[in-house]
């Protein structure tokens, strides 16, 4: 077992007082860290800007117009 799935299965013991069940398990645990090591390597390569399209959309559908205290739209609304 390397390093990686020991400390894993430590530590599924010590938060929730279980072991993995199974191989399946055991080896979806190990499976870890390679989505760990995909994600670490996008860190500092992916911004704001990145997120798809739709994202900005919804964020101006969902825009506040008018004024909430008063109730009353704004010029450009």
């Amino acid at each position: 077992m390397d390093p990686f799935q020991a400390e894993t299965e430590a530590n599924i013991a010590r938060w929730f007082g279980i072991e993995p069940p199974n191989d399946a398990a055991r080896r979806m645990a190990a499976d870890l860290a390679s989505t760990i090591a995909a994600f670490m390597a996008l860190r500092d390569t992916l911004v704001f800007e990145d997120e798809p399209s739709s994202f900005e959309a919804a964020l101006q559908a969902t825009k506040d117009t008018g004024d909430a205290a008063t109730g009353t739209k704004g010029a450009g609304a």
